[in-house]
């Protein structure tokens, strides 16, 4: 059995869903995947149901009965892969923006560096985004340097969503107490690691804007990150994080 395994969050990927599954299967490490399905009306699931009759004993899946949210697809995921006795357990999305390829560096980081947290980076060497507008660059840089200066975190790219975390982190940042659901559950995250001191690194990546199916970006997401990090640096304060 290998240790690692990737969770991918899943609504209405019916477009990039067997490719990417394809594309973490063929890598030289080997990785499992976990499918948090939110029921996705056009059929996600039953395309991962299909494919778990050639990859049965690397893929799983589960299917939650309606939309809730990244974050707590994330946090089941992490709750299911914990249960399983994984060591290392990632976050990618499902539609390419985040390269499978770099998930075995990503790991490298984790095993050979000693990094309790591996960040697949879009900032700590620059810029490095295709495909997004002006103006969604713009969003999600000065994000990260809004979370700098409200958290004291040194992390450049604070809401990324590529990550790698070693098991004994997931299993002491009170999982049950996330409250976010969008960036800012990638914020608190990384803060409550932070907070308990593990090493954090950053792994420079490429992010290439999906080409497929719709992205889930909306106003409540943006507006939650905003005022998310504001209320986890309160609960700091006033130990209650």
């Amino acid at each position: 059995m290998t240790k690692s395994i990737v969770v991918i969050p899943t609504y209405n990927e019916i477009e990039n869903i067997e490719s990417i599954i394809n594309a973490v299967f063929s890598l030289e490490t080997p990785f499992h995947i976990l499918i948090v399905d939110d029921n996705s009306p056009d059929g996600t699931s039953k395309k991962v149901q299909e494919l778990q009759k050639i990859y049965n004993d690397r893929l799983f899946l589960e299917v939650r009965t309606k939309k809730a949210g990244l974050g707590t697809a994330y946090v089941h995921g992490f709750k299911w892969s914990l249960s399983n006795d994984y060591d290392y357990i990632f976050e990618m999305d499902a539609d390419f923006s985040h390269n499978p390829k770099d998930l075995e560096r990503l790991l490298s980081a984790c095993e050979n560096d000693k990094a309790d947290v591996a960040i697949g980076s879009r900032y700590s060497t620059g810029v490095n985004v295709v495909n997004w507008p002006l103006n969604r660059v713009l969003m999600s840089y000065f994000a990260s340097v809004y979370v700098k200066i409200i958290t004291g975190m040194k992390i450049h790219d604070a809401t990324a969503g590529f990550i790698c975390y070693n098991k004994e982190v997931l299993k002491n940042i009170k999982l049950d107490r996330i409250k976010f659901i969008g960036y800012a559950f990638q914020i608190e995250m990384k803060y409550r690691a932070y907070v308990k001191k593990y090493n954090i690194v950053e792994v420079p990546i490429i992010f290439t804007d999906r080409t497929k199916g719709v992205s889930k970006m909306s106003g409540s997401i943006i507006r939650e990150a905003v005022f998310g990090v504001i209320m986890l640096r309160i609960r700091k304060l006033f130990n209650r994080l």
